[in-house]
């Protein structure tokens, strides 16, 4: 089981059928220690770039190869709908044969966080091992976190701007989160993709602490900049980096660093084809994180990019514009994942 510690949760609503479990109080020595272990070294690859920069590629995590399967097999999944979604011909590219995403182009709803091929890249070794160089260990949780599939030059909506932001609140101290997107395609300078301010995870606690009123932090792990609050950074040295990389590179990002995903250019012709995966250790998870965990799996059910905490239970259906259910929508995965025991540990849903 999870070690047992004082726990206050606060559920915080969202949106319409949807909570968020947060643990407010963990024991701040279990991620002090951790982090303390992982920075207080030098390790002459990517590490460092995480430890200094608050960003990383890891290079070749999945084949070539392999990432083309699974960007296929996503490809069927998006296709799968009954629209007249081509995916080799833009004049499809519309969204009445596109299903529901969010605005940044990335899907949650009809049970795609637990789709079989989702639950594959999951299972890899090569996009586990880095998070494990991370924490000293193997026993994992991992995010049921989304698919983002972002077409190219579409003509029926507006490429969307910059949102600068952090997926850790401020009553967060120290690194608790590390991220992680897979890409399944590749991400030149045109092609959109992960956008990060280099460094700036390392002035996130002074910002808070000097920049913005404690009585309005917000426990939850989410905020967005504001151009003045952003210059602030840049002032400060932190760059603004296009991360690029090839089919198969990890990205892995502290979730202090500020960061926004950049849509494809209109000059791209690359379907940007991503897999958002974090883990995070088993420990890290109190008993009532996992048991929310569990639940959110028996459903189906996406969560955030936190493996061990802040826990959403996403709303059961996925609905249209006009607030009605999508007839499209599912109870299921189309294609169900094979329940093995490496599977259901890294879910949370048996102990290790």
């Amino acid at each position: 089981m999870a070690p047992s510690v004082d726990v206050q949760q606060m559920i915080v609503p969202k949106l319409p059928g949807e909570t968020l479990l947060q643990t407010a109080k963990v024991p701040k020595e279990v991620f002090s220690n951790m982090e303390a272990s992982f920075t207080s070294q030098t390790y002459g690859d990517w590490r460092d770039d995480l430890i200094n920069d608050g960003f990383a590629v890891v290079k070749g995590a999945l084949t070539k190869e392999k990432a083309k399967v699974y960007q296929n097999e996503a490809f069927d999944w998006i296709t799968s709908f009954g629209t007249e979604l081509d995916i080799k011909n833009p004049e499809t590219w519309i969204n009445k044969n596109i299903p529901v995403q969010s605005k940044i182009n990335t899907f949650t709803g009809y049970r795609v966080p637990h789709e079989k091929f989702m639950w594959d890249i999951r299972q890899e070794d090569g996009v586990i091992n880095p998070f494990a160089k991370i924490y000293g260990t193997d026993k994992l949780l991992v995010s049921f976190d989304s698919l983002n599939i972002s077409f190219p030059g579409r003509k029926d909506k507006p490429t969307r701007g910059k949102w600068q932001h952090v997926d850790q609140s401020p009553l967060k101290d120290g690194l608790q989160c590390v991220q992680g997107v897979l890409a399944l395609s590749n991400h030149g300078p045109e092609d959109g993709g992960l956008v990060v301010y280099r460094g700036s995870h390392k002035l996130f606690r002074e910002f808070f602490d000097t920049q913005i009123d404690k009585s309005t932090w917000d426990p939850v792990d989410r905020y967005i900049f504001t151009d003045e609050q952003l210059q602030w950074f840049i002032d400060r040295g932190c760059e603004e980096i296009k991360t690029c990389c090839e089919p198969g590179d990890l990205i892995l990002w502290d979730s202090r660093t500020i960061h926004w995903g950049m849509e494809p250019k209109q000059t791209s012709s690359e379907i940007r084809t991503v897999v958002y995966a974090s883990y995070s250790p088993y420990f890290f998870a109190t008993d009532e994180t996992l048991d929310e965990k569990k639940k959110c799996f028996e459903t189906w059910s996406a969560t955030t990019h936190w493996p061990h905490d802040n826990i959403i239970r996403r709303p059961p259906h996925t609905l249209l514009e006009d607030g009605t259910r999508d007839p499209r929508d599912r109870d299921e995965p189309r294609v169900k994942p094979i329940l093995t025991e490496k599977l259901l540990k890294l879910a949370g849903v048996v102990p290790y």
